[in-house]
């Protein structure tokens, strides 16, 4: 019995502090909280929000000369499990911000590693099996991975340019 009677009190004076309620507490009025004031949108400019899925199945279909099918959020398959491209988008702001660690991770994971030049800035990796690409553009930020495709590993510049007609094609 002694040992259930710490356990129930302190369950006791966390009810009475609050500490149980799904609700958040509202911040005091000296906290230094505008709790009426709208979000600062500082990032507006910069593309806040980010981009859609830039291409549709047959739009990549075209590109990489090998029908795929959409599989949701901007992933393509060759239909067999194997073959994939894989789109993820962001804010540029989001783009800036992780762009040092996932170029220091690509130039781990590929065999070469180089920056892309044009508008915005970005890298474009590969190697035998796979490639990425990254653009941070006023659009957004657009990261691209091409993996398994057979035919593209057969061409010694295979992956590259495969890449290179889907960040040409950009919006």
């Amino acid at each position: 019995m002694r040992r259930l009677i710490l356990p129930a009190l302190c369950a006791g004076v966390l009810m009475l502090a609050g500490c149980d309620s799904a609700e958040s507490p509202a911040p005091d009025a000296g906290s230094g909280v505008d709790v009426d004031a709208p979000a600062d949108d500082t990032d507006a400019g910069a593309g806040a929000a980010p981009p859609a899925c830039p291409f549709t199945a047959a739009q990549v279909s075209d590109l990489l000369g090998q029908p795929l099918t959409d599989q949701g959020n901007c992933l393509f398959g060759d239909g067999n499990g194997v073959a994939s491209l894989n789109i993820t988008t962001a804010s540029r702001t989001a783009g800036e911000t992780t762009y040092e660690y996932q170029r220091e991770q690509a130039t781990q994971t590929y065999r070469e590693v180089t920056d892309l030049d044009g508008g915005g800035k970005g890298y474009l990796a590969v190697k035998d099996i796979g490639a990425e690409a990254v653009v941070i553009s006023e659009a957004g930020t657009y990261t691209m991975t091409l993996s398994s495709f057979e035919r593209l590993g057969s061409s010694p510049d295979g992956y590259r340019q495969a890449l290179r007609r889907l960040l040409d094609a950009l919006p």
